[in-house]
Formats: structure tokens, C-alpha cells, sequence
């Protein structure tokens, strides 16, 4: 395992060696979940791995989902059974190992007049959900009342309300999910690298055999060669397949889904709540910390991959929605304090509306030897890892007769989630509880305390030992910001305050106001460890805030 180095920016010139000077069994390009998930499962089976990505870590779609790790319960409209039951199993054991960052959720499906689910077909469903996803006893469905809903949530439209549905989903942070995983496969000596882009494929004999790669922060150009390549790119993995010569009609079609957050003391809610539009689509609204996010769209998408916008039809769409649902909420565009877009790569069927395409997984496999995958769900990362690494070690057992090793990942802790106890009962709460008493002389607060153990789990320990490592060396203006950078500098590859602030942390998304003030010194201190001179600060600087600006944009210039 890497145990003399660990996942940082200040070793990336090791990790380009060893991406130069190493022939590996596989090479993955992409560095979302899926790509990750991959990198973890042929890591622990012992195949010498490398990871590629041209922007940050779960800069894509990875870190613009709806943040949930579910079952699929909507799927079953479309009798996709066997989805159902694969990703809400599938969900269990994600929980189980990413305990810090998968949590359970409390979620109401209201069963209105007119809608799309009555009460006898909802409850048929929930049956059938808490049976396919193995759900456990004490998070099965219960119906409520008319009054016993209202009692929980008194905003919602009473003239329509007939009663509800309780039932468990699973909140998570998803780009921290992508993080811990890859950490993980770091822990199984993975080269992982971001901001490293696929410029071309290399062939012999017609056979892809590596990339020649460019370093985004250098400019620099080199060669990976491996034997086995996988394209795990998500919105970007027919690019790929065009570059190989090797789309044909089996495409992907993107669709666009949008969230948007506002104020919980403005939108006051106690569960998450999943409820049919007037469309017959389904929408979320998801209690979050001090905010609630809203979403989500489901529109074809055929513009720009990297910055998907959102348009003042997707915000009216769900603002309609809410206050159709909640009437007493009367929620404006002013009300929304940030907003993020995200793309999904489905396979694309002629004559499906969006919301009709399938969530499942597809492999593509070209002529030269280029593995494709496409589709999947957040929830199913890990099972779509399995598949790909399964086939490979298919072709392996074909081409060198060596042994088929299985996977080892069902009961894996990630990074972060090295717990030693059942973390469905309370000692979670009480581990966290007992992490603020050891941070209390620091002036932490519990809710900050808590926010930081639900974020980086069993390596808050780091995070509170260098805190008081800096007041010790008098360092305490800025006192946990400065730990908690420091941590994501020396463990989790950040560069550049969009990797910390979007990625690391989802401040943006949801403390959006509070980054104002951390701007300067977050960029102060990341200059003192990475040694940026003045130019390259300022530079950092301006990029971060023109993408701070640009989510207030979204729904301001429109």
C-alpha cells in the first residue's frame, strides 16, 4: 500500500513519474465516481492502476447530482425491477462503507388528488421497494393520515393532500463520496492524477495501447502505456468513442438536470419530500444543514459539457412546482442562493422522453480494444466497477491462463469510514459528540464540530491535530479553515480554491454567502504550502471568483 507518500498536490511530480515510467494493466480515463469506483476494484484485485482526469476530481457529473444514494423507487413506473433491487441493495453497502458522508434520510411521498401514485399503488410500490432493495425493518414504508402528514408538514397544499407515504432514502455528499474512493484506491497504490487530459490514443497493430497525455498545470505532454483501457469519461465518453473511430449507433444522450437551494428558514421543512408535478415528473426537495435544494429537470442537453447552464424556463419550471405543492411558500427567484446544473449520460432510445430513458449501465467495447461505459446511478457505482474489471479479468484469463481474482469491495471500508462498530445504531452521533470534546479548546462550535466529522469522518483526527499544531505556532486567525486546507492539500489533491470550495467542502452550494470572506486567506494559505508566487495567486484568485459569480449568474442574467 502508498504508505511513504500521501495523496497530495506537493507529490505530483512523483505521480507524473510514475505515470511515465510505468507500464500498467490498466488505464482509466475519468475521474468520477465511476471511474474511481473502477480504479478501487482493479487496485484491490492486485492490477497495477492509473486514473486520468482533465478537470478537478468529480468535476463533472460527480459532484452535480441530487446527493442522494437511493433505491430507484420511480424506476419501478418504468418495471425496471431489476434495477430497482441491484441499486437499492447496492445502497446498504455504500452506507455501510462511507457511513461519514451516506446518511439516512426520512423521506415523504404525498399522495395527492390527481396524482400520478395513489395510495394503493404507492403503497404496492413501497412494498415492492422495501422487498427488492432489502430494506431494513425499521426503515420500511408507513402510510399516514392526511392530518398526520399535515402534523409533520404543515406547508403542504391541504386541497389536494389525501396522505402521505414515509419511507428511508439515503442523503450523501457526492464528490466526496468520488474523493474517499479514490483515496482508498491511493491506500492500494493507484496513480491517480487530475488535471491531466487524454490528448490521443496510441495504437500498435491497431490496438489502443496507451495515451499521449498533457498535464493541464504544465502544458507538458507524455505517454501512458497500458493494456487495458477503460473510458469512463461520463458526458464526455463519445468524445472518446468518436477519437477511437468506434461510435455507432449505440450513442449516449445527455440530459440536463437542474437544483436549486434556498434559506430552510425560508422553505421550512422537516422531511425530504418526493413529489409528482403536474407533468407526472417527480421532484425532490431535500432538507440540508441551514438549506433546502429543489430539483430536479430532466431536459435533453446538446450544449457545452464542462459549464452546463441553467436557463430561466429550468428555475420557473421547479419554482412552479414548489409553490404549486407548497402554496404558503410563495418561493421567488430572489428567494435562491445558489443553484448548480449536472449532465447524465443515458443510452439513447429513439422516441423516449428524458425522463424515460433507462438509468442502466451499458459497456461499449471498440475494434481496438477501447472499454466504454456508460448510464449507471451514483448508487450503483460500485456494481458498474465490477462489471468492467470482471471483464477484464476475463480477457486476462484468456490471454496469460492466470487466475480470476473476485472482487473485494462489498465489504470495504473508504477512507473516512474505517468505523468499528454498526453505524445504523447511535454511536455515530456519539463518535461526532466526542470529536467536539476534543476540539472544544479551539473554539469550534458543535454544529461546525459535527459538520467537519460528517465530512472527512475518521480523518477529522488529522484536521484537529494540525489545529492545534497552528495555535501553537500562534497561527490562529482563520484557525480551522487553515487545518481543514491543510488536510485537503496534503490528502485529497487539491489545487486551486474551486477544488476546495466546490469540491471538497460544497460550500458553494450551500454556505454560498459565507465564502465571501474566505476568499483571500484560503488563497493566503494555500500560497504558503504550495508556494505560489504572487502572479499565480491572483491568477487562482480570479478563476475562483469568476465561477463564484457565475452561480449567482445563472439565474440573474436570464
Amino acid at each position: 500500500m502508498n504508505k511513504d507518500i500521501s495523496f497530495s498536490q506537493l507529490n505530483r511530480n512523483i505521480f507524473i513519474d510514475s505515470a511515465k515510467n510505468n507500464y500498467f494493466d490498466l488505464l482509466i480515463i475519468g475521474g468520477g465516481i465511476t471511474g474511481a469506483g473502477i480504479a478501487l476494484d482493479a487496485t484491490t484485485r492486485g492490477l497495477k492502476t492509473i486514473l486520468i482526469e482533465k478537470q478537478d476530481f468529480a468535476e463533472g457529473t460527480s459532484s452535480r447530482s441530487t446527493k442522494l444514494v437511493h433505491g430507484g423507487l420511480r424506476y419501478l413506473q418504468n418495471y425496471e425491477f431489476k434495477l430497482v433491487r441491484e441499486v437499492g441493495r447496492e445502497r446498504e453497502i455504500v452506507y455501510n462503507n462511507a457511513s461519514h458522508i451516506v446518511r439516512p434520510q426520512k423521506m415523504m411521498l404525498p399522495i395527492i388528488k390527481n396524482g400520478s401514485i395513489n395510495r394503493f399503488l404507492g403503497f404496492v410500490g413501497l412494498t415492492m421497494y422495501d422487498y427488492l432493495a432489502g430494506v431494513r425493518k425499521k426503515e420500511r414504508k408507513k402510510v399516514l393520515s392526511k392530518e398526520e402528514t399535515l402534523k409533520q408538514e404543515k406547508l403542504l397544499n391541504k386541497d389536494i393532500l389525501k396522505s402521505s407515504i414515509l419511507y428511508y432514502e439515503y442523503k450523501t455528499n457526492d464528490s466526496r463520496l468520488t474523493i474517499e474512493v479514490l483515496k482508498k484506491a491511493f491506500e492500494y497504490n493507484a496513480t491517480l492524477l487530475n488535471y491531466v487530459k487524454a490528448e490521443n490514443f496510441i495504437y500498435k497493430n491497431n490496438k489502443i495501447t496507451g495515451v499521449t497525455a498533457k498535464d493541464i498545470l504544465t502544458d507538458n505532454t507524455f505517454d501512458i502505456s497500458a493494456k487495458y483501457i477503460v473510458n469512463a469519461t461520463g458526458p464526455w465518453v463519445d468524445d472518446l468513442r468518436k477519437a477511437d473511430k468506434s461510435i455507432n449507433e449505440h450513442s449516449i444522450q445527455l440530459t440536463k438536470g437542474i437544483h436549486l437551494t434556498v434559506s430552510r428558514e425560508r422553505f421550512k421543512i422537516s422531511n425530504a419530500i418526493y413529489f409528482d408535478n403536474c407533468d407526472k415528473r417527480m421532484i425532490f426537495v431535500i432538507p440540508r444543514d441551514n438549506s433546502v435544494y429543489i430539483g430536479t429537470t430532466d431536459t435533453f442537453y446538446n450544449d457545452e459539457k464542462e459549464n452546463p447552464k441553467i436557463n430561466i424556463s429550468d428555475i420557473n419550471y421547479l419554482l412552479d412546482a414548489v409553490n404549486k405543492m407548497f402554496p404558503l411558500v410563495k418561493l421567488t427567484i430572489n428567494d435562491i442562493s445558489s443553484a448548480w446544473a449536472g449532465l447524465r449520460p443515458l443510452i439513447k432510445k429513439q422516441g423516449k422522453k428524458p425522463s424515460e430513458l433507462s438509468r442502466k449501465d451499458e459497456i461499449f467495447i471498440s475494434p481496438s480494444g477501447l472499454i466504454s461505459i456508460a448510464g449507471g446511478k451514483l448508487t450503483g457505482y460500485r456494481l458498474m466497477a465490477k462489471k468492467i474489471v470482471d471483464k477484464i479479468f476475463d480477457y486476462i484469463q484468456k490471454d496469460n491462463d492466470n487466475k480470476f481474482v473476485e472482487c473485494k469491495t462489498k465489504n470495504l471500508k473508504l477512507s473516512g469510514g474505517e468505523f468499528n462498530f454498526d453505524t445504523h445504531g447511535f454511536k455515530l452521533i456519539e463518535l461526532a459528540e466526542s470529536k467536539f470534546y476534543d476540539a472544544q479548546q479551539l473554539n469550534l462550535s458543535v454544529k461546525d464540530s459535527d459538520k467537519l466529522f460528517f465530512r472527512y469522518g475518521t480523518n477529522y483526527d488529522k484536521i484537529i491535530e494540525k489545529a492545534y499544531e497552528l495555535r501553537s505556532a500562534n497561527e490562529t486567525s482563520n484557525l480551522w479553515l487553515k487545518a481543514e486546507l491543510w488536510y485537503c492539500i496534503n490528502y485529497e489533491m487539491i489545487n486551486n480554491l474551486s477544488d476546495f470550495f466546490i469540491r471538497r467542502t460544497g460550500m458553494i452550494f450551500f454556505e454560498y454567502d459565507n465564502i465571501k470572506n474566505l476568499i483571500n486567506p484560503t488563497a493566503d494559505y494555500m500560497q504558503k504550502i504550495l508556494g505560489w508566487d504572487n502572479k499565480t495567486k491572483e491568477k487562482k484568485i480570479s478563476d475562483f471568483k469568476a465561477k463564484y459569480l457565475s452561480v449567482k449568474n445563472f439565474f440573474t442574467k436570464n
